[in-house]
């Protein structure tokens, strides 16, 4: 049925540096000059979304300031924020994914949008994971931590995942009480981390269990009805049932940090991920939703990008043959600005 040709990855380019200081003899241009301008020095993730208007959102994991400790995450007292929204609107993604502004607060610093208790072992930080917008309402799914893993394999625990709520163009975020999907005392609720989709009047919901261990599950809800759990309904295969507990992987991973998007070039949706069995991010493109999905393709190797994680596409740019994408390498902790061309398999 159709066109079942898997596409394929190549030419990979390191465009330009999305957050941070460059570093000495760097020579990637870096637009945003985030730890001058919104005293942003390391950041992860990068997660997009068409926030209308012409711009889309990029929200950003835990934030550091000017006493960061130059590798990795840390130290907590350098000016800690779980979580930091930007705003984007330009046109020319050869130019770098560059930043209008940053939601910041009254000194003028990058603000936290959602807090956490700080507890660890109870609610460390709060991690978004997606985001969407519909209608006037902006829609930030996130991840309560529990606690980081020790052992460097990216098992961590969450206590729940939920959604948070602007009504304000991002400025201020409410935690829903009702969209709240909780870990179970197991650690592998299905629904922890997700990436958003909207398609045919419905927003998708892809999920995987907390860390980078499991499979990809698939969840929906009408556009109007996102804010009432009760409405989602969630694939077990071959239907969309109202137990959660019932939805079966649309594919297997082990996989980590998800992002979505439809690529009307080629007229198939695409799907990159962090597979730590290829050890580094991979492509897989779906003719439907609920797959099949070809089988991964490496789109970014460690062995060129230590400790890379975190591949995010940009909504704008999926008209032709290249991919656009966000991508964090853990040393240094910031966000590079990706572009990779794509192929069908048979015209390699």
């Amino acid at each position: 049925m159709g066109n079942s040709k898997p596409i394929k990855p190549y030419n990979l380019t390191r465009i330009a540096r999305v957050t941070g200081e460059s570093l000495p003899g760097e020579t990637l241009p870096n637009p945003n000059q985030t730890h001058i301008k919104y005293n942003v020095n390391a950041t992860d993730l990068g997660i997009m979304w068409d926030k209308g208007d012409g711009e889309i959102f990029i929200a950003l994991g835990d934030t550091y300031g000017k006493c960061w400790g130059g590798s990795g995450a840390g130290p907590e007292t350098a000016e800690w924020r779980s979580n930091v929204l930007a705003v984007s609107n330009n046109r020319n993604p050869e130019e770098g994914l560059i930043f209008s502004k940053m939601i910041t607060d009254g000194l003028g610093s990058a603000k936290e949008l959602i807090c956490a208790e700080r507890v660890y072992g109870r609610e460390w930080t709060i991690i978004p994971t997606a985001g969407v917008t519909v209608g006037n309402k902006h829609y930030l799914h996130f991840m309560s931590i529990h606690r980081w893993g020790t052992d460097g394999n990216g098992r961590w625990k969450t206590n729940y995942s939920g959604v948070a709520i602007s009504e304000d163009n991002g400025h201020t975020w409410v935690k829903s009480e009702q969209l709240k999907w909780e870990n179970n005392k197991e650690y592998d609720h299905r629904f922890q981390q997700a990436a958003f989709v909207k398609e045919d009047g419905y927003v998708y919901m892809f999920t995987t269990e907390n860390g980078r261990h499991g499979d990809i599950y698939l969840g929906r809800v009408i556009e109007e009805k996102i804010e009432f759990k009760d409405e989602y309904r969630y694939w077990d295969g071959s239907n969309w049932v109202e137990d959660e507990r019932a939805a079966m992987p649309i594919t297997n991973g082990p996989a980590g940090e998800l992002s979505v998007a439809y690529n009307s070039y080629y007229k198939k949706w695409i799907m990159i991920y962090l597979s730590p069995k290829h050890d580094g991010l991979v492509l897989r493109s779906s003719q439907s939703l609920t797959g099949p999905w070809s089988e991964e393709e490496l789109l970014v190797s460690r062995n060129d990008y230590p400790r890379v994680y975190g591949g995010f596409i940009h909504p704008s740019f999926n008209d032709g043959k290249q991919l656009y994408f966000n991508m964090t390498q853990w040393d240094p902790y910031n966000v590079f600005w990706m572009k990779v061309d794509l192929v069908e398999e048979e015209k390699i």
